[in-house]
């Protein structure tokens, strides 16, 4: 991505300290008591982030079923931190569940800030709001390591037109060129938008894209399934210049008693119901929930010996669906005895289903943000240190400047990046160290299920990993390269050589100057997968059946990014979608069978 902004000191907004209104088809509770006495739910989801609400939301539409949602943060609904899309830039860790990585050894022993959304509509309330959908290659890759055709990119084509809704942006901007209406849905939950707010740089971007062509030409639609090259980068704000999460698509302002959602509900566990299931290869049914509301403060649980939470139990007449995302899958499915046998015993977990794979495959997109200075004041970097101007921004995105502006108008309205560009490594480079390998794994950290688990990505531990960014960096320093930055980059990142220096200095120096920066720079994308993967049917790897059931089990599916094979080349935002949206038609399709 190219965005024009530095991170720097947070102001703090003083204005305009009002709670947006919006209404919710779901009904949302704050006590479980607060539930009407006695309802029965055919299907529970642990989960109320991305995948939890829109699935719960597509299986709510048939009148036959009930669901419950059971989220661990507060209500997002009406939140306006989270509403205005620039905040994105602003950490809120009273809606994070504030997790860290270990030590990362290839990393200088440095451990990472690992974020995940706590509230509701989980990381899709806190996120930057990017809609990628990766290559087609990704889909089809699904397909192949799976078996199972319906995860090809031809065939999800049907699951991104449920999602998308694209709308114009803020202001109704002219957007003719940066999409390709033909491989767009409009009719979908999701709103998404092209960028509302032109950055400075925009057309010295596509200036440098005409002049040198080739691997940085531009694509007219990154989301076409052929994402190589540089492109306008769509978002999920809407056409008044406002988050589009989970939340404010899927649950609308039409009334459906079909659906409740229990905040504040931290999932301990799936209990079995049963013993004897379908078949001799199925030893357990897991259709019951276990979960407390005596831990409301992510940042800081009560988990000493001595501090008892009450548990509940409920039980689902049909199917539990675990969306707690590629921490909270694993977690939970572990702390029921669902994983390697070994480690659950050694953590003083009693093991029920041996299946290693929870918890291992752990991948994500390394990721290192380079804020190079500019010969210009007219950059976002006064709208996040500078209370006055961060003020009149608000003012301005509020429509209350008075200036007849629109809501949603100015920088507040859209996100910190306009363009996106996809660059493939050379075969050579492949042939020579392989490809990516997910090196990563989550697992308990005791038997107390609320003690925040073990996070280890394993960042940059494949040669593959620190070739490819030393190959990046190649790639950015022959773009910025281009006649058209002249004079307007002064000075790279602290510890990156300048630009002309980059080209000139011996090869050796600089190989050892770019791995020294990137080991020392390197943080997450905020991207994870893996942790619960599905496989064929047959594998003996894998945690889930391509129909996104726990293996081995009966009552219990994953759906969330953990399900992913492997991370996409994309944000994660959109197949987490789209497999919410396929989870929702697999199993209605089964229980109408």
């Amino acid at each position: 991505m190219i965005f024009q902004c530095t991170q720097s000191l947070y102001a703090t907004v003083s204005l305009y300290l009002s709670t947006l209104v919006a209404l919710s088809s779901a009904a949302i509770y704050d006590q479980y008591s607060d539930i009407p006495l006695g309802k029965e739910y055919d299907f529970i989801i642990a989960g109320g982030g991305t995948a939890g609400i829109a699935l719960a939301s597509r299986l709510s539409e048939n009148s036959a079923f009930n669901v419950l949602v059971l989220e661990a943060g507060t209500s997002s609904v009406g939140v306006f931190n989270i509403t205005v899309p620039y905040f994105a830039t602003r950490t809120v860790l009273q809606y994070d569940w504030n997790l860290t990585t270990t030590v990362q050894p290839e990393l200088g022993d440095r451990w990472l800030f690992f974020p995940r959304g706590f509230i509701l509509g989980g990381s899709s309330s806190i996120n930057g709001m990017f809609y990628t959908r990766g290559s087609s290659d990704d889909f089809n890759r699904f397909a192949d390591t799976t078996g199972d055709d319906g995860w090809s990119w031809d065939s999800i084509q049907q699951y991104l037109a449920l999602n998308e809704k694209l709308v114009p942006p803020a202001g109704y901007p002219n957007t003719t060129g940066e999409y390709n209406p033909n491989v767009h849905y409009y009719h979908g939950a999701v709103d998404v938008s092209l960028p509302s707010f032109s950055q400075s740089i925009d057309s010295k971007v596509l200036d440098a894209v005409d002049e040198l062509g080739g691997i940085y030409s531009y694509n007219e639609d990154v989301n076409s399934g052929s994402p190589l090259g540089l492109g306008w980068l769509p978002r999920t704000i809407d056409s008044e210049g406002r988050r589009s999460s989970s939340v404010t698509a899927y649950l609308s302002d039409e009334s459906n008693d079909k659906l409740d959602v229990l905040v504040n509900a931290r999932v301990a566990r799936v209990v079995p119901t049963s013993n004897t299931t379908l078949n001799s290869t199925i030893r357990y049914s897991f259709r019951t929930v276990e979960f407390t509301q005596d831990i409301t403060n992510v940042n800081n649980p009560d988990l000493s010996p001595v501090h008892v939470v009450t548990l509940t139990q409920i039980t689902a007449s049909k199917e539990v669906i675990i969306c707690g995302g590629v921490v909270g899958s694993p977690q939970i499915l572990l702390n029921s005895g669902i994983g390697n046998s070994t480690t659950l015993l050694a953590a003083g977990i009693t093991a029920l289903v041996d299946l290693p794979s929870v918890g291992q495959n752990l991948s994500d997109q390394a990721f290192i943000a380079n804020a190079f200075l500019a010969s210009t004041t007219n950059t976002y970097d006064d709208i996040n240190r500078n209370d006055t101007v961060s003020n009149e921004v608000l003012a301005e995105w509020m429509g209350g400047d008075g200036q007849g502006d629109f809501q949603g108008a100015g920088p507040l309205g859209d996100t910190f990046a306009n363009q996106i560009s996809y660059y493939r490594i050379s075969e050579e480079l492949t042939d020579e160290y392989g490809d990516f390998a997910a090196g990563g794994s989550i697992t308990i950290n005791g038997s107390n299920p609320f003690t925040p688990p073990i996070i280890d990505p394993g960042y940059l531990t494949a040669k593959f990993d620190i070739v490819a960014m030393k190959e990046a960096f190649k790639i950015v320093y022959t773009f910025l390269n281009a006649s058209v930055w002249d004079g307007y980059i002064l000075e790279p990142p602290t510890g990156l050589p300048s630009i002309p220096d980059f080209f000139t200095m011996n090869a050796t120096e600089l190989d050892v100057q770019l791995e020294s920066y990137i080991r020392n720079s390197t943080g997450s994308s905020a991207h994870p997968v893996g942790t619960v993967a599905m496989s064929a049917k047959d594998a003996s790897y894998g945690a889930l059946d391509p129909d996104l059931k726990v293996k081995g089990v009966d009552g219990l599916r994953v759906v969330d990014a953990s399900a992913f094979p492997f991370v996409t080349c994309s944000h994660t935002q959109v197949p987490v979608y789209v497999f919410a949206e396929r989870a929702a038609v697999l199993i209605k399709t089964s229980w109408q069978q």
